[in-house]
């Protein structure tokens, strides 16, 4: 009988967390422990620690499917692979939402014996990180709503609030509500909305800070809403900056875990990719450099927003150049791209495998050819995986001068995965010619066409009336040097998540741009993608439980 994840992360044996932060090369003067398995780094490190970064490996996927593709299984078990041939390395995560957790997706810290652990801590409370993220995201709400009652003398227009609170749980119920019902001592009433938290600014505000005083500015520069005069208002003006920081000077500090087999892990925050930029924290990922000859880390979804978003906005603001990437596939996951049924994709199929490739190229060759960088294509093997098939992949991945490595963490862990650990190896040491999709000085509309064009292969975009004239306002706030954030559908290149493979001749609508000052970028929304998730008819919650023991069970 197969394991779960979770019974073989429950059957392991971890290390103590001191052990693997003196692995590290982490004092404990600098530790700060959440229980036996499980710590904060203090960000000081990073001032007080002299040395030379290693390299950065970044990870990603093609578009994903319900056929699976693991991402993150692969960045586990490379990480791992690497370790196994000698090497000092680290890894860099996001922490999983608990919207996912308890929704489709189910939980992010891997799989099979290629986990981080503790798991069941990983992927639900873990260090209270989004919790303060939340309150600080609602402190502001409450603040400005109160500022409001107050008299309003910032003359804030209740029709013009792009503040909203936050709740990390899928609640579709709570889309769009009206607030401040009742008598006149209840507040204004005004229509209202909740994001999930991991699309909360504040997430891409703790994400990209560099320092706590960083941190403070940045959250004094988040708009709240514009007054009737249409003048942008901040958390600065309402005066709640301080109060936010110190609600998150401790979520600040980056989480350290392991991996099953004892290699140390930084998991720190997590925007969703697809409504956000998708990555784990600059400050987690400069520890986890500073600490290792090799860092490897992943963006969220396909690389079509995740790689992008950490290309395009991470790199760019942090300063950071990936020595490789790595682009993760499944046989099954390209055949569905072709148009084989789920039902179907455990059959060899070397037609949809064909017609599903280009999804794959294409994310290669972006790599590759629009971002200058070295890159390896991972594939995720499975039991029904032909050689043919495989074969196949090989072939049309050579032809763009690119190898294949089969990956078999998820049954093997770090041994399945030194393979592709000694092709990634390889590759950090190739010429690199790292550049961006676009470049600061062009226009919202020119960078927005340079992404459709050249990372989505599409033919432009188009702005509605309402997303033209934001986007002139934007321009006269001055706000046009900021990177771009797509809010994209992340099952296809396009903004309709039906054209599945390497799709042509569409185009893509901008329905609404809005800045994140704070963060630092431009949200631009396509399609009907939503910030607030809802539940399916059947959620994975239905299926996780406790023992009379406290041991969790059904997580996954």
């Amino acid at each position: 009988m197969i394991k779960t994840d979770i019974e073989i992360a429950q059957e392991s044996t971890p290390l103590h967390i001191r052990e693997v932060a003196a692995d590290a090369g982490i004092e404990e003067t600098y530790l700060e422990q959440y229980g036996s398995y499980k710590a904060k780094v203090d960000y000081n490190l990073l001032k007080e620690r002299a040395g030379e970064d290693g390299k950065l490996i970044l990870v990603t996927a093609i578009n994903p499917t319900p056929a699976g593709e693991g991402k993150t299984t692969t960045t586990v078990g490379l990480a791992d692979g690497l370790k196994k041939l000698g090497k000092r390395v680290t890894v860099a995560l996001r922490e999983p939402s608990l919207g996912p957790v308890f929704g489709v997706k189910g939980g992010a810290a891997g799989g099979g014996y290629a986990q981080v652990i503790p798991m069941e801590d990983i992927n639900l409370h873990f260090t209270g990180d989004f919790h303060a993220i939340g309150a600080a995201n609602n402190l502001l709400a409450a603040m400005l709503d109160n500022h409001i009652y107050q008299g309003n003398s910032l003359r804030l227009d209740p029709k013009r609030i792009t503040w909203k609170r936050v709740v990390d749980m899928n609640d579709r119920q709570l889309r769009s509500i009206v607030d401040g019902l009742g008598r006149r001592v209840d507040g204004v009433t005004r229509e209202d909305g909740y994001d999930i938290t991991v699309a909360s600014e504040i997430m891409a505000v703790l994400c990209l800070s560099s320092d706590i005083m960083d941190l403070k500015d940045r959250l004094s520069r988040i708009i709240v809403g514009y007054t009737y005069d249409d003048e942008p208002v901040t958390a600065g003006d309402l005066k709640a900056a301080g109060a936010m920081a110190a609600l998150l000077k401790d979520a600040l500090k980056p989480n350290l875990v392991q991996t099953l087999e004892h290699t140390p892990a930084f998991i720190h925050g997590g925007p969703f990719a697809n409504i956000a930029h998708g990555c784990n924290s600059v400050i987690a990922t400069r520890m986890a450099l500073r600490l290792g000859d090799y860092t490897v880390t992943e963006a969220g979804f396909g690389a079509d927003l995740g790689a992008e978003k950490f290309l395009d906005i991470k790199c760019r603001m942090a300063g950071l150049n990936p020595s490789a990437v790595v682009v993760v596939a499944t046989v099954r996951a390209l055949k569905h791209h072709g148009g084989a049924a789920k039902a179907d994709l455990n059959s060899e199929n070397l037609e949809a495998l064909e017609k599903g490739l280009p999804n794959l190229l294409q994310h290669v060759e972006n790599i590759t050819e629009v971002f200058g960088l070295p890159c390896v294509v991972a594939i995720n093997r499975f039991p029904f995986d032909t050689e043919a098939e495989l074969a196949l992949i090989e072939k049309r991945c050579r032809e763009l001068g690119v190898n294949v490595a089969l990956s078999e963490v998820w049954a093997k862990g770090g041994e399945g995965g030194v393979e592709l650990a000694k092709e990634v190896l390889r590759l950090c040491e190739e010429e690199n010619h790292f550049s961006f999709c676009y470049e600061d000085a062009l226009s919202i509309e020119e960078k927005l066409n340079a992404i459709v064009t050249r990372v989505y292969h599409g033919d432009g975009v188009d702005l509605t009336d309402m997303a033209k004239k934001q986007a002139k306002r934007l321009d006269s706030l001055g706000f046009s040097g900021m990177p771009i954030c797509m809010a994209k559908t992340q099952y296809s290149f396009s903004d309709d998540q039906k054209l599945l493979g390497a799709p042509k001749g569409f185009r893509v609508t901008v329905r609404n741009l809005k800045v994140s000052a704070g963060a630092g970028f431009i949200v631009a929304l396509t399609g009907d993608i939503m910030t607030m998730p809802g539940l399916p008819k059947v959620p994975a919650a239905e299926q996780i439980d406790v023992d009379e023991n406290g041991r969790i069970l059904g997580l996954f």
